[in-house]
């Protein structure tokens, strides 16, 4: 029972589409895939299905897990056997995150549901299978979650289980005793009573033996898998040296990054380790204490997730809890030292530097504890300070690092790169992209790795031998090429001729070229795809100039698998669509330059400020800096602790999402307001005012003469926001002005927005200095009259063309 919430939408609709193409089970069925209407719907239809005896399961995250809630706690009191898996995100408090932490599994932990986390691609994979063998001998039910995002989402070579592997997992014997304590007509019984207070308690207190059992029912199954498949897991796993004084405690993708900091602290001769939790609830002290080293003074839990006024965080309050028991009953001689930290709240990136750091803290005489990483507390001073230069990533990786927009392909190319590598040429491969919280037209990274060995870094890679910027305009907001290892390769799409290109580009990139000794291709992808026919998409020309000048593949070999994907992926659009992208890789690489890169900077173009000096001080810290890409470095103490931010500073961010935006004809325009009404990011203005007040208008400010009976004086602007503009071209859709000479032209059209793109910036100033249109002197019956209302809500980040945020 689904209903799609992300990040874990991707398994409901693999899950639905399983069932549409009658894929069978391992018992030759086809499973029912029942989409409701929300999150505690799915989670309601889950509850009475395995009342009726079926094996159900159902995927969820965040506020979604929370509509589940009243159901969870009623499977768990009824011992009934199931799996939710989840990707796990944060929930919504002063702010809504879409991205990744443990906030919402922590929020589970009172109902009864066993909590068993995976900290990797091949591990979510496996532990599927074994929480689902789990469940069915315990009775107690299992969520299986791992990282929303960095593990739901990351690609990476793994090894996929068989149908006969999964069939040897299921006991068939425990899969008839869940059907048989199904609610049935042939023999009646009830469950689900109301009990009094003579009788409560004790019904919470007789499902202790069952509890008491799931450790060693998930360890056997645990057994039974490493014998089929040679891959051993343990509730909890420990790395590191065996006569360990500083030890990290850890569970999800975090372990990864742990254990590859220590083990390069390891080879430089500290003493340290880390226990990767798996098993988190119930929570087995007995196996936690097996894994810890007796040499053990010191111990850092880190977790992924807070409980504001909490004396600690679950994960640490449970190793607390464990090690003082043990301490209590003999079972170790001396309490260590153990502190607890916050790391990777809404995805934010956990690096070894920072593993590191929190190792470090327990060298101190008196470590912190309830410390953060990875964020500067000036406020609580919270934050402990990272070793950015910490870099242990092997040279025989390739990192690769790739900035673009949303829709604009440049993802779904770099996924078919990571198959490409890992499935064609036979390396490991690891694909990760960041997204931002708008819709298609927002900044999307993608980071790649290629490497002989496997990858396990699922963290952000800093340091990059292969960047590529599939925008222009992210020149002059951001630093892309803060990623970028000396001596690396830098691909720019850029809008202008190779020879121009140089000194196109602002004062700080090109000291960065020279600074970096980075070798500079340079290719206009977009002209190239309009030329082939495929529009916007300049992912298949970009992709081909990564293969062609990178080096992971041999070239020719390169250009095989790609058209190979290109027909996996375009055959259902059909052979044109196919032939179009082939001629993109074909004509790629005739237009693809490398620049010489002179000694010195030569250019005269700064980067623009991103928001105006007057703008208020929050809007010049903090919103400038978030439109930068650098919000990771904004202070705590900058940050609205209740969530309360200003309005209307979408007004400063001038996304530049469209190369092609709207030129007005104002000798064919009747003026009548349909083009401003449909527009669903307020991107078109239109005021009237007497003609007087249009004597300083810049050049190239366009006008006309009001046609409305009764302004003998005034002049009707419309006037386009051409940066906040997302090309939907709506505005030609609805223009029912047509040229009585020229069928195709109306009175709005669509065009390049580089040549205008200066000139327009001047005559939005100038409209700007222009009064707002009374409200009370305004027609608002008609769409003629409406177009002069100043929009209230504007530049919204929906996708092009799309009125849901405005309607």
């Amino acid at each position: 029972a689904i209903y799609p919430i992300t990040p874990s939408s991707t398994m409901a609709e693999l899950a639905d589409q399983w069932m549409s193409e009658g894929l069978p089970n391992i018992w030759g069925n086809v499973p029912v895939v029942q989409e409701m209407q929300s999150e505690g719907g799915a989670a309601g239809a889950v509850h009475g299905a395995l009342q009726s005896g079926a094996l159900t399961t159902t995927f969820t995250s965040s506020q979604g897990l929370m509509l589940m809630l009243p159901n969870m706690f009623k499977i768990a009191g009824e011992l009934t056997s199931t799996v939710f898996n989840i990707a796990s995100r944060s929930l919504a408090t002063s702010a809504l995150s879409i991205f990744g932490d443990h906030s919402d599994v922590m929020a589970v932990r009172t109902t009864g549901f066993a909590l068993f986390c995976s900290g990797s691609v091949q591990e979510a994979h496996d532990f599927a299978l074994l929480a689902q063998a789990a469940t069915l001998e315990a009775r107690i039910p299992f969520g299986h979650f791992f990282d929303g995002f960095r593990t739901s989402h990351e690609l990476n070579t793994l090894t996929l289980l068989d149908d006969a592997e999964i069939r040897s997992m299921i006991d068939d014997r425990l899969v008839h005793a869940h059907r048989g304590r199904a609610l049935n007509p042939e023999h009646p019984f009830i469950r689900g009573t109301a009990q009094n207070p003579d009788t409560f308690f004790q019904a919470r207190e007789a499902v202790n033996p069952y509890y008491e059992k799931v450790p060693a029912i998930l360890e056997g199954a645990m057994d039974r898998f490493a014998a089929m498949t040679g891959r051993r897991y343990g509730l909890f796993d420990y790395d590191g040296d065996a006569e360990a004084d500083r030890v990290l405690v850890i569970m999800g993708s975090g372990a990864e990054v742990a254990r590859a900091a220590a083990a390069a602290l390891s080879e430089a001769g500290e003493k340290v380790g880390v226990i990767q939790v798996r098993l988190y609830r119930p929570f087995s002290v007995s196996h936690l204490l097996a894994v810890l080293p007796a040499s053990v003074r010191g111990i850092a839990v880190l977790d992924k997730t807070k409980e504001p006024g909490a004396t600690g965080e679950p994960l640490f309050l449970d190793v607390v809890a464990a090690l003082a028991g043990a301490v209590g009953r003999g079972e170790r001689a001396v309490m260590p030292v153990v502190i607890g930290g916050r790391y990777g709240l809404s995805s934010k990136d956990f690096t070894p530097a920072m593993a590191k750091a929190a190792l470090d803290e327990l060298k101190q005489d008196k470590p912190k504890s309830s410390f953060t990483l990875g964020i500067v507390d000036d406020l609580g001073h919270t934050s402990l300070a990272v070793d950015d230069g910490f870099m242990i990533e092997k040279d025989s990786v390739t990192r690769a690092v790739f900035y673009g927009l949303g829709a604009d392909g440049t993802v779904g190319a770099n996924k078919n790169s990571v198959k490409i590598i890992a499935e064609d040429a036979g390396l490991y491969a690891q694909g990760y992209f960041v997204y931002d919280s708008h819709k298609s037209g927002a900044q999307t990274i993608s980071h790649l790795r290629f490497g002989p060995d496997p990858i396990e870094a699922p963290y952000l890679i800093s340091q990059a031998g292969f960047v590529a910027c599939h925008q222009f305009d992210v020149l002059m907001r951001q630093d892309p090429l803060k990623v970028a290892a000396s001596g690396a390769t830098f691909l720019l799409n850029a809008p202008y001729p190779k020879g121009e290109v140089w000194d196109r580009l602002p004062v700080s990139v090109q000291r960065t070229i020279i600074d970096k000794k980075l070798r500079l291709f340079v290719i206009d992808a977009s002209a190239v795809a309009r030329e082939a026919g495929l529009g916007g998409r300049t992912n298949t020309v970009l992709q081909t100039c990564f293969f062609a000048i990178s080096g992971v593949l041999p070239h020719d070999k390169a250009i095989g698998y790609i058209k190979a994907a290109i027909r996996k992926s375009y055959a259902r659009k059909g052979q044109v669509v196919v032939d179009k992208n082939f001629a993109a890789v074909d004509a790629s690489l005739a237009k693809l330059f490398e620049i010489t890169v002179p000694a010195e900077v030569t250019s005269r173009v700064v980067k623009p400020p991103l928001v105006p000096s007057d703008a208020t001080e929050f809007i010049r810290s903090v919103t400038a800096r978030l439109f930068a890409g650098e919000g990771e470095k904004i202070p705590v103490s900058m940050i609205p602790a209740d969530g309360t931010f200003p309005s209307g500073t979408s007004a400063f961010e001038k996304r530049n999402v469209s190369e092609i935006v709207p030129i007005w004809r104002e000798d064919l325009c009747i003026q009548c307001g349909q083009c401003s009404f449909v527009c669903p990011h307020s991107v078109i203005r239109a005021r009237y005012d007497h003609e007087d007040k249009l004597i300083d208008a810049p050049e190239g400010f366009k006008s006309a003469a009001v046609t409305t009976r009764g302004y003998p004086e005034a002049r009707f602007t419309l006037q386009f926001y051409i940066e906040d503009c997302t090309g939907c071209g709506l505005c030609v859709e609805a223009c029912p002005a047509v040229s009585p000479r020229e069928a195709e032209i109306k009175a709005i059209n669509m065009a390049d927005k580089l040549p205008i793109l200066a000139a327009e910036r001047e005559s939005i100033r100038f409209f700007e200095t222009l009064p707002v249109n009374d409200r009370a002197c305004v027609n608002g019956s008609d769409v003629q009259g409406v177009q002069f209302l100043e929009p209230l809500f504007e530049f919204s980040g929906a996708c092009a063309g799309c009125g849901e945020t405005p309607y």
